[in-house]
């Protein structure tokens, strides 16, 4: 019995004093560079979160800039960041250890799908036959940019053709330039085609369609090659174009989005994630205010297209505003409670 006392008493001191510890400290939000989405819109959680929860349940967020999703999956390995934002693909990476992620990143966890991250593809409509995703399998030596080298773009636009079986290492002239280069590079004709991932509508789109109007499609997507990239991670879904997206688009275009993740580490406390959760969501009014990219996020798809399991704290806010679960998004063990012999083994 004393032995059995003791041993909870002890569990109760280092719960105790590893909950002080997180809370000594404010969490860091990673996100991306400051020109683009991730930046503004981290900073908007980290203030509504900052004031909702410092007080209350002395819970801080920081938001900082860095080089995009393959950064913050290093800061998150790191315990440099203990929140991140991802585009959805490199979340089903980071827990399978794919793509441009070397190894199982085991301790990520999945907090909420938030805004929708669209596929442009972009042909010079004279090489755009069908105007269809697979027209990109009849290039031969042009020139076409991926995005800029080692980008999100770049790695998410690999996987995308890779899986689709088109193969642009032979039949494309590769081009590695960010968005603003790679609108004044097709404009100027120095580009036959673009990859340009983000949230709609793209300003860079814009400029490229109000220049050259009908020169340029942007790619409709078929339920085949939709099924073909979602065989594996079933990241995607539908995103529509009407009419009047875009300048001189005069036609429906029918491209498809995965959302951009919001993760974070596996030690971080229930209460702590279940409380960040819940902010992002009682305040999605204000965040949407803040930042227009995040109007297509609704609290109906927050778990859609998550690659990694969700953490325990947000099962249960979920949970409790009655989302059913897939249990591929549930991991046991997290939910396991220590042996005996461990507990007094610490």
């Amino acid at each position: 019995m004393k032995n059995l006392l003791l041993c909870a008493v002890l569990t109760l001191t280092i719960a105790g004093c590893t909950d002080g510890l997180n809370r000594s400290r404010p969490y860091i939000l990673t996100t991306a560079t400051t020109g683009g989405t991730y930046y503004p819109v981290g900073v908007a959680l980290a203030t509504i979160a900052h004031a909702q929860l410092n007080e209350t349940k002395g819970i801080s967020l920081t938001a900082i800039s860095s080089a995009g999703s393959l950064e913050n999956v290093k800061l998150l390995r790191d315990n440099q960041a203990q929140f991140a934002l991802l585009q959805g693909p490199f979340g089903a990476w980071s827990w399978n250890g794919e793509g441009p992620v070397s190894k199982p990143q085991t301790h990520v966890r999945s907090v909420s799908a938030m805004w929708q991250n669209v596929e442009h593809f972009v042909l010079l409509s004279e090489l755009a036959k069908t105007g269809e995703i697979m027209d990109l399998a009849d290039l031969d030596g042009e020139r076409f940019v991926l995005g800029a080298r080692n980008s999100g773009a770049e790695q998410t636009g690999r996987f995308i053709l890779d899986t689709l079986g088109i193969d642009y290492e032979n039949k494309f002239n590769l081009a590695y330039m960010g968005y603003g280069p790679t609108t004044s590079a097709i404009q100027d004709g120095n580009i036959v085609g673009m990859n340009i991932p983000a949230g709609a509508p793209v300003s860079s789109i814009t400029q490229a369609y109000a220049m050259l109007g009908d020169r340029l499609t942007i790619l409709n997507w078929t339920q085949e090659t939709l099924d073909k990239l979602n065989a594996k991670y079933p990241l995607w879904d539908w995103y529509d174009f009407p009419p009047g997206t875009y300048p001189n688009q005069n036609k429906l275009i029918r491209t498809i989005g995965s959302p951009n993740v919001l993760v974070t580490r596996s030690d971080i406390p229930e209460d702590v994630v279940y409380n960040v959760t819940k902010v992002i969501w009682e305040n999605l009014a204000t965040l949407q205010e803040i930042h227009g990219a995040t109007k297509d996020m609704r609290l109906e798809i927050a778990i859609d297209g998550l690659g990694a399991p969700l953490h325990p704290g947000a099962i249960r806010y979920y949970r409790e505003v009655g989302l059913e679960i897939p249990e591929r998004l549930i991991l046991q063990s997290d939910f396991e409670e220590p042996a005996l012999d461990e507990v007094i083994s610490l």
